[in-house]
């Protein structure tokens, strides 16, 4: 039986992110397997058919697919700083906000990042639908530090990457729009300890190897 949960990842990939960090909150100690994404190993399909990360493969074997459930998985085993319980609404609040924003939020960002891989979409329309989400979380913003409270909760961290990823699309016209709370709140997350932790660069991993310890030691 192997020692420690394999955790597929890949650097730059938002549900990666957000997985990374739920683990990395919650004390659990990975081995890393970084995957390049136009040279999937079969590792990872034989794992997870659906070849995408993050997948987390537990020491008795058990597959987590999805990086909200890896999350949920993590800080249901440790929850130290108490991102299951926000101090304002309940963890079903904010699996409703992380919904929308795995939604349509999510569906708007791909149309404006990435207009070249659909057809007939106009980025700027996208661009502005995804801005009506953004406008929601700026208004949550304007009473409290974080969306559900003055601490970091599980809605902060696992839609940061996105908008994180909708921002540096178009950085400056991001940083002119008129959500200050929204830009205070993305900054201190990008500039967190946390963040940096995940960000740490890996060699890919390879086949018949044993990866790095995650977090990073």
């Amino acid at each position: 039986m192997m020692q420690h949960p394999i955790l597929y990842s890949f650097r730059r990939c938002p549900y990666a992110m957000r997985a990374r960090m739920a683990l990395l909150a919650s004390g659990t100690i990975c081995e890393l397997r970084e995957i390049i994404l136009r040279a999937k190993p079969q590792e990872l399909f034989a794992a997870s058919p659906k070849g995408t990360v993050p997948v987390l493969v537990l020491p008795d074997g058990t597959v987590i697919e999805e990086s909200l459930d890896i999350m949920l998985w993590a800080l249901e085993c440790n929850d130290p700083q108490h991102w299951l319980a926000p101090e304002h609404g309940s963890l079903d609040d904010m699996l409703h906000l992380i919904a929308q924003c795995d939604g349509d939020f999510k569906l708007h960002l791909d149309r404006y990042k990435y207009p070249n891989r659909y057809n007939n979409v106009d980025p700027l329309e996208h661009r502005a639908a995804g801005a009506d989400y953004l406008l929601a979380l700026e208004s949550r913003l304007a009473h409290r530090p974080y969306l559900f409270g003055s601490r970091p909760a599980l809605a902060d961290i696992a839609t940061f990457p996105f908008i994180r990823q909708f921002a540096q699309t178009d950085q400056a016209w991001f940083d002119a729009q008129p959500w200050p709370q929204l830009l205070r709140w993305l900054s201190t997350l990008l500039d967190s300890a946390l963040f940096s932790s995940v960000m740490h660069k890996f060699d890919p991993w390879e086949p018949a190897s044993t990866g790095p310890v995650f977090p990073a030691q």
